[in-house]
Formats: C-alpha cells, structure tokens, sequence
C-alpha cells in the first residue's frame, strides 16, 4: 500500500500590505530555463502594529519556519547559513522600495496554482468578474499560507524555506505603492466644449494654422 501523503498544515496570515501582486497570470521569476510559471505576490507586514490575535497568528509562522528549518537542514531559522533562504527576511534588505524598509518584514508567497480571491465580503475578485482593479500594490489583505522546504535534492540551484501561497482576502484599501492612479482621478480637467459640439468636419483640412503659434 502506498505511503498517505502528509497535508502541509495551512496558516492565516497576520494583515499585510500588498507588493508586487501577480495573481491571474502565471510567470517565471529569474533567468532559470527550468523554473515553472507561478503566482504570486510579495507581503509586506509590520509587527510592531499586531493586534494580539496576529501576534499569535505570526508566532504559529514563525514556529514552524523553525521546525521545517530544524528537520530538512538542521539548524534554527534564525541561524540558517547564508547559502539557505529564510522566506521570511528583513524589510530593511529592501530599504529603497517604498513600503519596505526598517522595522518592516516580508515574504514572497507564491504558488503553481492560481489562487483564489476574494472581498472581505467573501466575493470573487478577478478579471472575470470585471473587478480586478480592486488588488494593486499597496492595498492590504490578509493569505492563507503553508511553510515548505525546497532545494533538498542534489544539484538544486537554491535551497531553503519559503511560504506557498493558497488563497487571499483584500480587507481594505491603502495608498499605491507603484505611484499610479486611477483613470477617473486624472482627467478632472475641464474639456473644451468644441469638442463636444463640432462636427469631425469642423477640424479637417484647416490650413490656418500650422502650430507655429505653440512653440
């Protein structure tokens, strides 16, 4: 009889700010030929505003980065060699991108799988329910995770623990992180009536003007 694959225990995630969110199309990260097409984002939490709850939320993480860590490479998270990622790291190794930086944390969760999202209303998010412009950088929301080892094999390019990505809940909005804004906000902008009230007609072959005038 075959051996019953162990399930990995599934977490909730403490409420993190939203980076680099890639998750209705699949890519390849990095410049390895072989690595397959995932999902993704990049969560940004700062712990010194955990609520109680989320203190425990992120300790259940915590502890079981440190038991994955203790049993494939046999050694505490926090003392893992350089050579062996941590999932979890040091906003401040991200300094110059806004929302990182000290007293911040962050991970990449990422998946094979495209994950399911969702409002705090429990509603579907997605570009097929016309509504995906609501996840963007900087919003905040909330995963459900699991804590995983990989590289364990010979000839691996990179080895360590990370956190796999199963699904996520927006929970509010937040000021963007990429600078962008929305189409409606930038077009407040009074437009001249005569393009609203002359003919296509009206505007072809001036010859009155060469735009001389606008230098």
């Amino acid at each position: 009889m075959a051996e019953e694959k162990k399930e990995s225990t599934r977490f909730t995630t403490p409420v993190f700010r939203m980076s680099f969110p890639n998750l209705y199309v699949a890519r390849k990260s990095g410049d390895d030929p072989d690595a397959k097409p995932k999902f993704g984002l990049s969560a940004i939490w700062t712990p010194a505003n955990f609520t109680p709850r989320e203190k425990d939320l992120w300790l259940k993480i915590m502890k079981e980065l440190d038991a994955i860590s203790r049993k494939d490479f046999g050694s505490p998270w926090k003392e893992l060699p350089d050579n062996v990622r941590r999932g979890v790291r040091d906003g401040s190794a991200k300094s110059g991108l806004e929302g990182y930086g000290k007293g911040t944390r962050f991970a990449n969760l990422t998946t094979q799988s495209r994950p399911g999202v969702i409002t705090l209303a429990k509603e579907d998010i997605g570009p097929e329910h016309g509504n995906a412009e609501l996840i963007y950088p900087g919003c905040y929301c909330r995963a459900t995770v699991n804590v995983y080892s990989f590289g364990l094999k010979k000839g691996s390019k990179g080895k360590g623990v990370a956190l796999g990505l199963f699904n996520v809940q927006k929970i509010k909005d937040g000021d963007r992180l990429d600078n962008r804004t929305a189409a409606k906000d930038d077009f407040d902008e009074e437009l001249d009536s005569a393009w609203l009230d002359q003919e296509d007609s009206d505007f072809d072959n001036s010859d009155d003007t060469d735009g001389d005038d606008f230098e």
